[in-house]
């Protein structure tokens, strides 16, 4: 069965960058519910409780048809947000830039930091209705993935290293319908200390 992992600093510890409130409606209402149904939905197939997240989202094909598009849906957003959690930071000015071998794929891919930004800004913003923008290590380079919903580039056989959710209910009670403001500030926490590690993990 899966549990609702803890946030890595307090619910206050974005701000003013991504509130107490919205971080705590975020973790302990939006990905509970997500870990809830989950588990609901695999409680007469143990033989899948017992499976790793990552698992479950590479072998969706093979999940019973019956709970298949509830397991997606709240696998998806249960592994999604474990990761997202970890992918943001308070420690200002620590790791607050890519630097080392993220950055040199950044700079293979995109040109320059300042260019991977925006596109990947502009990405987000492009996205219809609820979704992800994603960072990922795909075939021997880095490269960006939109996906709508709760699915997760693992699915498509990628590896997610940076993951912004767009749902509204990430960012609506502080930036209201405003994404790109809640994309601009999203930035001064990123954890690149996290995506160059989960970088390194996946060249191995």
């Amino acid at each position: 069965m899966f549990t609702l992992p803890k946030l890595p600093y307090a619910y206050d510890a974005l701000a003013p960058y991504v509130s107490e409130q919205i971080q705590q409606l975020h973790h302990d209402k939006h990905h509970k519910a997500y870990v809830d149904n989950l588990n609901k939905a695999l409680e007469k197939y143990p033989e899948w409780q017992n499976k790793s997240i990552e698992e479950i989202i590479t072998s969706l094909d093979k999940i019973p048809e019956d709970v298949r598009t509830i397991v997606r849906n709240n696998g998806g957003g249960h592994y999604n947000h474990s990761m997202f959690w970890e992918n943001m930071t308070p420690k200002k000015g620590n790791g607050q830039t890519p630097s080392g071998t993220l950055l040199d794929k950044l700079q293979h891919t995109f040109g320059d930091y300042k260019t991977f930004q925006d596109q990947f800004g502009t990405s987000a913003t492009k996205i219809f209705g609820s979704g992800w923008e994603w960072l990922v290590w795909d075939k021997g380079e880095v490269k960006l993935l939109s996906t709508p919903n709760q699915d997760s580039p693992l699915a498509q056989g990628m590896v997610p290293l940076l993951g912004l959710d767009v749902w509204e209910h990430a960012y609506y009670l502080q930036y209201y319908n405003v994404r790109a403001d809640y994309i601009a500030a999203w930035w001064n926490i990123v954890n690149w200390d996290d995506v160059a590690k989960r970088l390194a993990a996946a060249m191995q």
